[in-house]
């Protein structure tokens, strides 16, 4: 379990905050808007209303004790710019930024950030990917050459062993797990057989799966 200090409470900073929760982590959320701050309740360990660029209060809040700190503030770059910095100050461990545009995640790197997360683009770019490809269906970027991919059996392989088809020889790709019915098989052997109703989690460079499955 690790211990979370999230500051911005906008609809990116809601949908975090719940998910971390639903992770069984402990979450002290802040932001200047009360009501936000009552609907995250339910959600938190803790909330404060609070001005994150205010350096006492910030300070009280004992930053060295949390494990991450995550600022979400989308709508004032200048409160994002003046958090990221503090939280680094007063002893970030871990300092999360979110930035809207590549100019904006420069600085925050500059100033304290450890990392920077862009929702709009990392989401724009999955949703392209996403809804251009008839057998792409949800992909994860490892790097900027890797991702894993759940794509669809092309027809030829149904019935076919995995060593058959042997993909991993041809095109560098692993493939990680079939899925069927929201049922994940790890346990994969050479003579597995891919059928009908199957999906597959490979493990490559973009450009390899592309040619693999014709995407």
């Amino acid at each position: 379990m690790k211990s979370v200090l999230l500051i911005g409470l906008g609809n990116f900073g809601m949908m975090t905050a719940k998910k971390i929760h639903e992770l069984g982590h402990q979450v002290m959320a802040i932001d200047k808007d009360e009501a936000r701050v009552n609907e995250v309740l339910p959600y938190v360990t803790n909330a404060l209303i609070g001005d994150s660029t205010n350096e006492s209060f910030l300070e009280s809040l004992g930053i060295n004790n949390f494990d991450v700190c995550i600022e979400t503030i989308g709508s004032d770059f200048q409160s994002s710019l003046e958090t990221t910095s503090l939280l680094k100050e007063l002893g970030g461990k871990m300092v999360v930024s979110r930035a809207n545009r590549e100019v904006q995640a420069k600085f925050l790197l500059r100033n304290g950030a450890d990392e920077v997360v862009n929702p709009e683009k990392q989401i724009a770019k999955w949703t392209a990917i996403r809804y251009t490809s008839d057998h792409i269906l949800d992909y994860i970027k490892l790097d900027e050459n890797h991702a894993i991919f759940e794509v669809d059996i092309p027809d030829a392989w149904i019935g076919k062993e995995i060593k058959q088809v042997d993909i991993r020889k041809r095109y560098g790709i692993n493939i990680m797990a079939i899925k069927e019915n929201g049922t994940m098989n790890l346990s994969l052997l050479p003579e597995t057989k891919f059928m009908s109703n199957q999906t597959l989690l490979v493990l490559g460079e973009h450009k390899a799966i592309q040619k693999c499955f014709h995407i």
